[in-house]
């Protein structure tokens, strides 16, 4: 068995924490970053851990991290690819941030890599945004950070901060940056919103766009680039962000809990069928655990 500084096996539980990013890889679930509150301060987690949970096993193990280890930081935006996780974006105690970080879940080494890209720009640096996997190339949209503003000369440029509804494809095989040109009606800007993919289209669900948050839902036909809307034909959840949203078979969804319109944690499920554009509440015993 490894040592104690690599690794603890015992009936550990993943310490509490918001604005984490978490992603899956088969029976395994992998917990990295975030906050937690202590005594009215918002304090960032160990940058230097990575919580695993196996739900075969139903036990949590919290492993060390090595390599380019990114900065401790909450509303990063975290996906799987072909056994790695990526991270991008995401804010820390000097603010938002532009940078990729990679690390490989399956060599059991956990050593993060800071991923340089060579050709393209960027996105600017941001949160709370999310994250399509598609044809091997990392899709996002959303969130809130810098905006940048160039005039009419291209010369004098000023940034401000907001929500914004962009969207950068990042290939991780060639280390670049593009902004397709999308057509349709966009969503509105926003962040803290949730996102799931769905064959060749991404969706995205609610967020958060000054004090309001939506509960709208946008497809995005990730070959053509079309947005779409989807109007609901049944009732439909109530305005959030920080909900989830998850592939549950070939044309449905499920959304879980987030933050309501008064910023009050919920605990109800819901699962869309995205060809009959109809809501179904879910019954469910973890009422009293809401998220």
């Amino acid at each position: 068995m490894d040592s104690a500084f690599e690794r603890h096996i015992s009936e550990l539980v993943a310490r509490e924490r918001s604005g984490h990013t978490a992603v899956a890889e088969d029976n395994l679930l992998y917990v990295w970053g975030g906050y937690m509150v202590i005594a009215d301060d918002e304090v960032f987690l160990p940058n230097d851990e990575i919580w695993v949970y196996d739900s075969e096993r139903g036990i949590w193990e919290v492993f060390h991290m090595t390599g380019e280890v990114p900065p401790s930081m909450s509303g990063t935006c975290g996906c799987s690819l072909n056994g790695h996780m990526y991270i991008f974006g995401g804010c820390d105690d000097n603010g938002q941030t532009n940078l990729i970080y990679c690390v490989n879940l399956t060599d059991g080494k956990y050593a993060w890599r800071k991923v340089l890209h060579v050709m393209g720009s960027a996105p600017s640096p941001r949160d709370k945004l999310s994250c399509w996997v598609y044809n091997g190339r990392l899709i996002y949209f959303g969130g809130y950070g810098h905006k940048l503003l160039t005039d009419i000369d291209s010369w004098n440029r000023n940034i401000f901060w907001g929500w914004n509804n962009e969207v950068h494809i990042f290939d991780p095989i060639h280390a670049s940056w593009s902004e397709p040109k999308s057509h349709g009606r966009a969503p509105a800007p926003r962040a803290a919103h949730a996102s799931a993919t769905l064959g060749h289209r991404g969706y995205i669900c609610g967020g958060r766009v000054m004090e309001t948050r939506t509960n709208d839902i946008h497809c995005l036909d990730l070959e053509t680039w079309a947005w779409s809307e989807i109007i609901p034909t049944s009732a439909a959840p109530v305005g959030r962000s920080w909900h989830t949203l998850t592939a549950v078979s070939d044309s449905s969804l499920f959304l879980f809990g987030g933050l309501s319109v008064d910023c009050k944690p919920m605990s109800d499920g819901w699962v869309l069928d995205v060809e009959t554009k109809k809501w179904r509440e879910v019954e469910h015993p973890f009422k009293n655990k809401p998220r």
